[in-house]
């Protein structure tokens, strides 16, 4: 048999007998996988847990929430107890009765933290504090999630002059102070509202805390989603011109199933870093007007309430005041770093 070889030419439209050998094992190789398979969830915990900063972060949050939510079940003082003969004491200081109880050879548990004028022992009441200032964060954040991401998504799939009137709606919040609004809502809800909790046993948490804390849940969600609504209708902008939102509507999808299954899904990583950068600031909000006598009410204890009345001792008991106010910067860096490790965790521009 005559083996023909044929002449290459560039411009010949003739095969290449060799371009139909068999693959040789380096060429083989070569198309092998670099990168295992995985889900979007296990790439951004595997980025996560490299995080050092982020990781150290979240067990502090952790630590904190155990020790919110937990601790006080087994502590053997009451927020709102006022212990007789035990006012004004120094951390790990006992009373003259306790004194003379453990000479008896009876236990008591110490003073952690001390007391403060009343004989209230600062240890569990900084507890109740930060158990307080995490329930206002976490639902802030939900409510600011839950909000933000309606408004937001509804104005930037449907554009045009839908999103132009919601859009100048966001800039008229953006003008009203946060401060005026809680005060008001202060002055105008507190006898409804205290009557409500007054007619039934049901709002006895809520009658705890008071108005003043009812109020910032109501200013929260009349004001700081705002951010989350810009943040995904930028989001929902440019997802909305994809093939699969097109796709979608070719099998004849209605407009709040692609935003509820198709639009919002693909924000999810958004969504959960601006809801978790969102609860810092709700906590830093909460301490702040709770300072300015605006948020629990009296004995209901907050870390913004302990700091105000701290002020009074400064100079005989500086204790009071930092330990309320370390409380408060551990748990809002903690959440700051947490989030900001969540952000490079879930940015897939980070992708190697």
């Amino acid at each position: 048999m005559v083996d023909i070889k044929l002449k290459k030419n560039p411009l010949s439209l003739q095969l290449d007998p060799d371009d139909f050998l068999p693959a040789s094992e380096d060429e083989k190789k070569q198309l092998d996988i670099m990168r295992e398979s995985t889900t979007f969830w296990k790439d951004a915990l595997k980025r996560f847990s490299k995080n050092k900063v982020a990781m150290v972060a979240a067990v502090v949050i952790l630590l904190v929430i155990i020790c919110a939510f937990v601790v006080p079940n087994f502590y053997p003082y009451e927020y709102d107890q006022q212990i007789r003969g035990s006012e004004n004491l120094w951390p790990m200081q006992y009373s003259e009765e306790e004194q003379a109880l453990i000479d008896s050879g009876e236990s008591v548990f110490p003073h952690i933290f001390g007391t403060d004028k009343l004989g209230r022992d600062l240890g569990i009441r900084v507890l109740t504090g930060a158990r307080v200032s995490l329930l206002v964060g976490l639902v802030a954040s939900a409510l600011v999630l839950l909000i933000g991401s309606i408004y937001g998504s509804v104005a930037g799939y449907f554009g045009g002059k839908v999103d132009l009137i919601m859009m100048r709606i966001v800039d008229i919040i953006y003008s009203i102070p946060d401060i005026l609004i809680i005060i008001l809502l202060q002055v105008t809800l507190k006898s409804p509202l205290q009557a409500l909790f007054d007619s039934s046993p049901i709002f006895d948490g809520l009658n705890r805390v008071g108005v003043g804390l009812i109020s910032i849940f109501i200013t929260f969600s009349l004001l700081y989603w705002v951010s989350m609504a810009r943040i995904v209708r930028s989001q929902v902008m440019t997802l909305k011109e994809q093939e699969f939102v097109t796709a979608a509507k070719a099998l004849g999808a209605s407009n709040g199933r692609i935003i509820r299954k198709h639009l919002l899904p693909n924000c999810i990583g958004t969504l959960i870093v601006t809801a978790t950068l969102q609860i810092p600031s709700a906590i830093f909000t909460e301490a702040f007007l709770s300072f300015l006598g605006l948020g629990v009410a009296a004995p209901m204890a907050s870390l913004g309430s302990l700091a105000s009345d701290a002020i009074s001792s400064i100079n005989s008991f500086p204790y009071r005041l930092f330990i309320p106010a370390v409380a408060i910067s551990i748990i809002i860096l903690a959440f700051n770093l947490f989030g900001d490790g969540l952000r490079d965790a879930f940015d897939p521009k980070l992708k190697k």
